[in-house]
């Protein structure tokens, strides 16, 4: 009786060359992962910084003050006061929720100091209207 099969050597040359393709494959899933993050930043900063226009023109001119994620997801009046009744507080929300920073994982914002320090989400500036990552990496975007 004729024995067939696969000996060690061709069994250990298949698994070398698996090992091989997975080490190409692998850090391609990585950086996929960092460009989607990157996108998805970049994406939630165009989108922030349009409703903040939105805001502005609405509001005599105005951006929100330091409780911006409250002022962007609540309904306000033209003065800036929050509230729920439609007819008191015609404007808004800006935002459904307000987005985290992929990088940070958090959607605190820092209203203080600079850009790219502190472990806050989102950098803004309430008196220019100016808003930006807070992670030194991105904070230029």
């Amino acid at each position: 009786m004729k024995r067939t099969g696969f000996t060690l050597v061709e069994i250990l040359i298949v698994v070398i060359i698996l090992g091989i393709l997975a080490a190409i494959v692998i850090p391609q899933f990585t950086q996929a992962s960092n460009d989607a993050r990157t996108n998805a930043l970049a994406s939630d900063l165009q989108t922030v910084r349009s409703q903040l226009q939105l805001y502005k023109v609405q509001h005599l001119d105005n951006f929100p003050d330091a409780t911006i994620s409250t002022l962007l997801t609540s309904r306000t009046n033209q003065a800036g006061a929050t509230g729920t009744d439609a007819n008191s507080y015609p404007l808004g929300p800006y935002l459904q929720k307000f987005p985290t920073n992929a990088f940070q994982a958090t959607n605190a914002v820092k209203t203080t100091g600079s850009a790219g320090s502190g472990s806050e989400g989102w950098w803004y500036d309430p008196g220019t209207g100016s808003f930006s990552p807070n992670d030194s990496t991105h904070s230029g975007m």
